[in-house]
């Protein structure tokens, strides 16, 4: 259970196309090479939709990479629209592709049950994709990643907070920290209009318990984040940059007001990279809008691929 007052006090800190499937069927098993929806990986608590690809080139002992798609969005389409299933084939690990099952395809990051570990929400169905996927190609368990874009890089906070001895990395594509879209109503797949404006504003120890809270009683190691976001952002306001690298900044015990390093025009120009740790950091893009376009060569580095 994550104690409601860490969520509700926030408040108190608050400043004011089409897919091209190369295959497709219905399958325990992914077809080499083709995109395959798996419809029986084990409990899914909340029917989420589950594609994979597994590349020809399929490395042994494989990696493996959660890509979440953004609201109005499906498994298939985030195949489509992002570079890892062709980024598989150089590389040689899995892509997993998670389907909302929302009207809408938003991701449920409001409700209690999936910002607990274990809880039965959209991230635990997530969770159980990745230890399937572990299990039925005898994966390296110490090469499991997750990414997202928009909605789904609000899930790739959330599951980096309920499950962080599931993954290494994470990239979060124009999101909000872990918790931010709580529901006070406990609503699944809830919008939370404050927090998207940005008005969600709180101390990195503050951030990091709530995250923490999530997966209560956990003492290991927990996954690497690089999170990125736009300067004229009007979906997800540029506040949520600072405050997404608050938390993590809290998580892994760094000063947010010292970072290590900043490096301007990185990875390109008008972006701008500030660096933590080995453990954090952010890329903030100067005249992008929602969302930044994902980067899959600094995501290959970041992951350890490349």
């Amino acid at each position: 259970m994550i104690p409601a007052f860490l969520f509700l006090t926030l408040a108190l800190y608050a400043l004011t196309g089409s897919a091209r499937v190369l295959g497709h069927r219905n399958s325990l098993v992914a077809r080499a090479g083709s995109l395959t929806e798996i419809t029986d990986f084990g409990s899914n608590p909340t029917n989420v939709g589950m594609y994979i690809y597994v590349p020809i080139n399929l490395a042994s002992s494989p990696g493996i990479i959660v890509a979440i798609h953004y609201c109005t969005g499906t498994g298939l389409e985030y195949y489509n629209y992002s570079p890892y299933a062709t980024l598989a084939e150089e590389y040689g690990f899995i892509v997993i592709y998670p389907s909302s099952p929302y009207e809408g395809s938003c991701w449920d990051v409001s409700s209690e049950a999936t910002l607990t570990h274990n809880g039965g929400g959209n991230s635990n169905s997530i969770a159980n994709m990745v230890t399937w996927t572990i299990n039925q190609y005898s994966a390296d368990s110490s090469k499991v990643f997750v990414t997202g874009t928009s909605s789904g890089a609000m899930m790739t906070n959330v599951m980096a907070a309920t499950y962080p001895e599931l993954f290494a990395a994470g990239t979060v594509y124009s999101g909000v920290s872990a918790g931010c879209f709580y529901s006070s109503t406990n609503q699944a797949d809830a919008w939370n209009s404050s927090c998207a404006l940005g008005d969600v504003i709180t101390t990195p120890e503050h951030w990091a318990s709530i995250a923490e809270a999530m997966d209560s009683g956990y003492t290991g190691t927990r996954p690497k984040m690089q999170i990125y976001h736009g300067s004229i952002d009007t979906t997800l306001y540029p506040q949520n940059y600072n405050e997404t690298c608050k938390q993590w900044a809290g998580v892994f015990g760094y000063e947010y007001d010292a970072p290590q390093e900043i490096e301007a025009n990185t990875p390109q120009a008008d972006y701008q990279t500030t660096i933590w740790g080995d453990k954090l950091q952010g890329i903030f893009a100067t005249g992008v809008g929602h969302t930044v376009p994902i980067h899959g060569d600094q995501d290959m580095e970041w992951f350890g691929f490349a």
